[in-house]
């Protein structure tokens, strides 16, 4: 049995040790999670009887990505010890982790680099600029934690909650998962939410310990049982292009595909561009640019 890695890494600084606990404790229930959800006929295995878990036991994961019972347990664990890249590619394999996940175990693990706090650099006048001549389209300058930082008319025609909120929260994630269901602006929200909760879990590995982003996180999951329970899965993905459908009371349904663009200078940053799926949305569209100001929804709570 070929075993990776040190037991220990109590000859780095305590400091070094201080900050990476919590992404340690992270580390371990991504993984449980993770092996929770592979069976033994998922990797070839006997199911075998008795089987007090779902998926597969730690001995099994050990055996299959050929380590140590011991070592793997301790990583699982949250122990303080050291992987390498070649065993943490075996880990995946075993788990069949997918590339956002597998990105995730990484950096968790300490093997890619992790953004410094406060890393976003500051938006210049040439993004607002740009996000206007883009109109009739909806765009957004948008955070790893799905904070707004800049929009453009078409977009706060199409989705105000996110911009005129009362709460202060200038946040996509924030007005999805706590906005009750009939005056939320997503139709599809129940196949949405899983997705960006998923998103917010990738860009979260990052920060994990961060009191910006740990606050959000609790103050999220007190503010959502839903979130709380999507959050609780440990799911981990990347951007795609998404299907939204938003609701409006002055023109109903808007069916729009949203197209997630990186930039130069901003390490976190995304820029979202909303592109109408049909002739009717578009229209819709046009008419709520031209008629600003009109209520989201048809009541109040």
């Amino acid at each position: 049995m070929r075993q990776h890695g040190s037991m220990s890494v109590m000859d780095a600084p305590l400091s070094n040790r201080s900050a990476a606990a919590p992404r340690r404790t992270e580390l371990a229930a991504f993984l449980k999670a993770r092996r929770a959800r592979v069976t033994p006929e998922d990797v070839g295995m006997a199911p075998g009887l008795r089987r007090r878990t779902p998926g597969l036991r730690r001995e099994e994961v050990a055996q299959l990505a050929g380590v140590g019972v011991t070592w793997y347990t301790w990583l699982e664990q949250g122990r303080p010890i050291n992987a390498s890249e070649q065993v943490l590619g075996a880990i995946a394999r075993t788990l069949k982790l997918d590339a956002a996940e597998s990105s995730h175990l990484f950096v968790l693990a300490g093997l890619q680099p992790v953004t410094p706090a406060n890393d976003f650099c500051p938006l210049t006048p040439e993004i607002q600029t740009i996000l206007d001549a883009l109109s009739p389209l909806p765009a957004a300058v948008s955070s790893a934690r799905f904070d707004i930082l800049r929009w453009n008319a078409a977009y706060e025609a199409l989705f105000p909650g996110a911009t005129l909120t009362d709460a202060g929260r200038h946040n996509s994630m924030w007005c999805t998962a706590t906005v009750p269901e009939c005056c939320n602006a997503f139709v599809n929200r129940a196949e949405e939410l899983p997705r960006m909760v998923a998103v917010l879990r990738s860009g979260y590995g990052k920060h994990v310990g961060e009191p910006y982003w740990e606050d959000f996180i609790r103050d999220l999951v007190a503010a959502s049982p839903e979130f709380a329970r999507l959050w609780a899965q440990q799911d981990v993905a990347g951007h795609s292009v998404r299907h939204k459908i938003f609701r409006h009371a002055a023109v109903g349904e808007v069916r729009m595909s949203a197209t997630n663009l990186n930039a130069m200078g901003m390490p976190e940053g995304r820029i979202v561009v909303y592109t109408p799926q049909d002739e009717e949305s578009r229209q819709r569209i046009e008419w709520l640019l031209a008629n600003p100001g009109l209520p989201v929804v048809d009541h109040t709570h």
